[in-house]
């Protein structure tokens, strides 16, 4: 009796494991979406909550938008791409402009994201701000972060396209000044400190501390939170774990109903540093399409490479069959031959 009551136990215990990682697996999933979303979360969060509010952020896309220079069609398509029909990709892109007083700062952040209406499947791939690449219209190479310092948004798309051989169809650029307006909106945000670091502000000669396990951080705080990178052993890996923290934190408090009486505010920071060329019609529709989007069909790629040093500078090489691998699964799921 004793033997079969330990084997009973044994069971319980591999199914209560089981239950754990499968917990697990669907909670990275849903930070993975929630980390796309969150650039567009008001829109999307505000259609649940009446009128009035639907107003207050449609008047935020109506003063984020931004056309491009090229117009409304990438020169790697045929035709233009309608997004309730059509596979389309979406660059996002987080500028430090703190740092150049208004003008075109470098892009800290660049994730490209790409959705398939047919299968309701996203892609998402983060490349590294130091990645070392050929930077369109200038014919340097450099940082690939460098390209929005050169030439704004147009030339950070075109440098993109160039590197990866697809197309970029929309964009969704956010100042990081915005950012720490919109976390302080909320009420700031709480975030588990994996160990113990200090980092600059954006406040001359001002640092923010920070301790190892759950910590209150403003906005100010939080994006240094987010941005630290040389004092992290994971390097750049460790720096997208704390930036999709902060993000998820963000979102959590900004759907919170004590938020609601605040999202006039929210849009007016929206509107002053977010900016897109998705029409306010076509974020309606973004919603509409991929709101019930798998999470079991979110695919996160990654660029392999390897560090480099020239003249003190560092640089991120990528490896060039890993380029070409996330190149062929990019095409794939946009539906382009070639």
């Amino acid at each position: 009796m004793k033997h079969v009551g330990k084997k009973k136990r044994n069971s319980s215990e591999r199914v209560t494991r089981e239950t754990r990682t499968r917990r697990k697996g669907k909670k990275r999933k849903s930070g993975l979406r929630k980390l796309f979303w969150f650039f567009t979360f008001l829109f999307v969060v505000v259609l649940a909550y009446g009128g009035y509010i639907f107003y207050e952020a449609y008047v935020a896309s109506q003063s984020s938008y931004r056309s491009l220079e090229r117009g409304e069609k990438s020169h790697l398509r045929e035709s233009t791409v309608t997004i309730a029909d059509d596979p389309v990709s979406i660059l996002i892109l987080g500028i430090e402009d703190y740092a150049t007083g208004g003008e075109n700062g470098r892009t800290d952040t660049l994730i490209l994201v790409t959705l398939n209406p047919h299968s309701k499947s996203m892609k998402m791939l983060s490349i590294p701000r130091d990645t070392r690449v050929e930077i369109a219209d200038k014919g340097t190479i450099d940082k690939i972060n460098h390209a929005h310092a050169f030439g704004g948004t147009d030339m950070a798309i075109h440098t993109v396209e160039q590197f990866l051989d697809v197309p970029i169809d929309y964009f969704i650029t956010m100042n990081f000044e915005g950012f720490k307006d919109i976390v302080d909106e909320v009420g700031g945000v709480t975030v588990d400190v994996p160990f113990d670091f200090s980092e600059k502000t954006t406040k001359k000669g001002e640092k923010a501390y920070f301790k190892q396990g759950p910590m209150h951080l403003t906005g100010e705080e939080a994006l240094a939170y987010a941005r630290m990178r040389k004092k992290d052993p994971r390097g750049d890996f460790g720096r997208n774990d704390r930036q999709k923290q902060v993000l998820k934190a963000t979102i959590d408090q900004a759907v919170a109903m004590s938020t609601l009486f605040k999202v006039d505010n929210i849009a007016n920071h929206i509107g002053k540093n977010v900016q897109t060329n998705l029409k306010p019609l076509e974020i309606v529709a973004l919603q509409k399409k991929y709101r019930n989007i798998d999470t079991s069909l979110i695919d996160n790629l990654t660029l392999e490479g390897t560090d480099h040093y020239e003249n003190k500078v560092y640089y991120f090489i990528p490896n060039e069959a890993s380029v070409d691998s996330v190149k062929i699964r990019l095409k794939v799921h946009l539906d382009i031959n070639g």
